[in-house]
């Protein structure tokens, strides 16, 4: 990799902020996954370009339809955003799927891909992560996003850093001068601390993670109404709560307002999120027993039902 084509800047917004401004506007189409973090859309919409979502479903654990993904891929296709494993998901692009994927990128050489690869080291045993600078044949349209501020816990601290293609690297360097002038040179020393210093820390943390996410995954599906797909990375599930009778946003008002659990409605991540709700296990475990203990004491004395009044 030449050190040329990276670019350190303050957090990961920046790059899909940069990166969706060059290749929106109005007479462009970009493929956003939906639920996805809620940042795509908006920008997106910002540009003037054409939002177009490909739906994630727990029925498909997650899954990029590949031939839906195909279906949706015109000549104003300018972008497709990827990102693996997800936020709000915890799903994870499969090997498999991912050289199916580029297979099709192959036969649009006019499409440019932003890969959001911010959770690339938070993945659990038996999954692998694939990361698109793995395949040359689309590196010279291939825009990578990562940074410190999972793996590392850093994200107060905004730090992130950006791979592009020879052809861009400029036009975003000089983004970066016009909005923000330069990364503050704290935390560039920071970033440099953690990625030199000993790594075990980062493993330990997805253990960690894996631990409760496997809690988690357990404690939500025997909650009446809550059905939970297992994570394979990062820190969040995704759970159907249709069978609750509520709404995203009416659940997620009651968790917080009557329980005092914070989760995000599904609703937040787009269209095809109503219906699920995020919930984040980067918590104490004796938190989310407190969370789930909650829950479950509500429904000993009442429904789901009484929770819309």
């Amino acid at each position: 990799m030449n050190p040329d084509n990276i670019l350190i800047v303050p957090g990961g917004k920046v790059t899909m902020w940069h990166t969706i401004l060059m290749f929106g506007g109005k007479n462009s189409e970009i493929i956003y996954p939906n639920p996805g973090f809620p940042i795509y859309e908006s920008v997106i919409n910002y540009t003037g370009a054409k939002a177009v979502p490909i739906k994630l479903d727990n029925k498909t654990d997650f899954n990029i339809n590949v031939k839906a993904l195909n279906d949706l891929i015109t000549k104003k296709t300018s972008l497709i955003i990827l990102n693996s494993p997800s936020n709000p998901t915890g799903g994870l692009i499969s090997k498999k799927d991912m050289d199916a994927i580029v297979n099709i990128l192959d036969q649009h050489p006019h499409v440019h891909i932003l890969s959001d690869e911010i959770y690339s080291r938070i993945v659990y045993k038996g999954n692998q992560f694939t990361s698109l600078l793995s395949y040359p044949n689309i590196r010279d349209r291939l825009i990578i996003l990562d940074g410190w501020s999972k793996t590392y816990a850093m994200t107060g601290w905004r730090i992130g850093y950006s791979v592009w293609p020879n052809k861009y690297v400029k036009m975003s360097e000089r983004l970066n001068i016009n909005s923000f002038s330069c990364t503050n040179a704290a935390t560039q020393y920071a970033a440099i601390s953690a990625l030199k210093g000993p790594q075990d820390c980062v493993e330990n943390m997805t253990n960690i993670f894996e631990k409760r996410g496997k809690m988690v995954f357990k404690e939500l599906n025997s909650i009446e109404g809550f059905t939970c797909n297992s994570s394979k990375g990062a820190f969040y599930v995704l759970p159907s709560i249709k069978k609750t009778g509520l709404t995203s946003d009416q659940l997620q008002d009651f968790l917080l307002y009557k329980l005092g659990i914070t989760t995000v409605s599904g609703k937040s991540f787009g269209i095809f999120g109503e219906g699920y709700i995020r919930i984040s296990y980067a918590n104490s475990e004796e938190n989310i027993k407190e969370a789930i203990f909650r829950i479950k004491n509500y429904l000993k004395k009442k429904s789901w039902a009484d929770a819309k009044n």
